[in-house]
């Protein structure tokens, strides 16, 4: 029988506790073990951003994170911005300023976001195009999310 590992950690607000491989990923945890597929996989190499989660509020590739390595710690996904169908205001305004197209990174450029705006609520414009550089996105040339995440930052609904 193959090794696993216990662990407990909390995920959107949510506690679970179970045994899993020392080789499975957070984003394989996430997508296939607790069906929480807003998190996106692509690159495979923790390159792209589109696996982007919070783990105690930092923005962490999950694609290359194990996850015996958050043990005991708060993860939060796409879906963990958005409880009871609520969309968290960075979500809202990323619909409002159009800084979706595709929408396949958009995920992970909102949880950049998220976690930037945890760090720095009020971002010069440099700092979120420096934080959410991080994400390739093809279709949107940066500049409506940008604009999105300022607009949060500025505390406008």
């Amino acid at each position: 029988m193959a090794t696993r590992i216990p662990m407990s950690f909390t995920i959107n607000g949510d506690r679970y506790e179970m045994e899993l491989p020392p080789q499975r990923t957070l984003l394989e945890l996430l997508r296939d073990e607790l069906g929480l597929t807003g998190t996106k996989e692509s690159c495979g190499a923790g390159i792209c951003g589109a696996c982007t989660v919070l783990v105690d509020g930092q923005p962490v590739s999950s694609c290359i994170k194990m996850a015996f390595q958050v043990k005991g710690r708060e993860i939060t996904t796409i879906e963990g911005l958005a409880p009871g169908g609520q969309l968290d205001p960075l979500q809202e305004a990323f619909v409002r300023h159009g800084a979706i197209q595709c929408g396949y990174c958009t995920p992970g450029m909102i949880i950049i976001a998220k976690g930037l705006l945890l760090q720095n609520p009020y971002p010069s414009e440099e700092e979120i195009y420096e934080a959410v550089g991080s994400n390739i996105c093809r279709c949107t040339g940066y500049v409506k999310i940008v604009e999105a995440v300022r607009a949060v930052a500025r505390g406008e609904r």
